[in-house]
């Protein structure tokens, strides 16, 4: 267990941190589902207008750090070439 005011401090904001880190996770996760649904629909308006959506909140989760760059450009690729296959 933490004995110092310094590691005890560390330890909240840790848990802080994890929290509001998993809610952004959880949001990306939302918007991501939102185009695979619309793709596996076969509806390409809608997963086109889902997949304009989730690009900026796949680039705000690498600027907050909470996704590697390369794990989301990798994410938005996978997905635009889907929404353009239903074409």
């Amino acid at each position: 267990m933490a004995n110092t005011p310094q590691a005890k401090k560390r330890i909240r904001r840790n848990d802080r941190r994890a929290e509001v880190n998993g809610n952004r996770v959880g949001r990306i996760r939302t918007f991501i589902k939102k185009v695979e649904s619309a793709i596996a629909a076969g509806d390409k308006d809608t997963a086109a207008t889902a997949l304009a959506a989730a690009q900026p909140e796949l680039a705000r989760g690498v600027a907050k750090g909470v996704f590697h760059k390369n794990t989301a450009s990798r994410k938005f690729a996978r997905l635009t070439k889907a929404v353009t296959a239903l074409g």
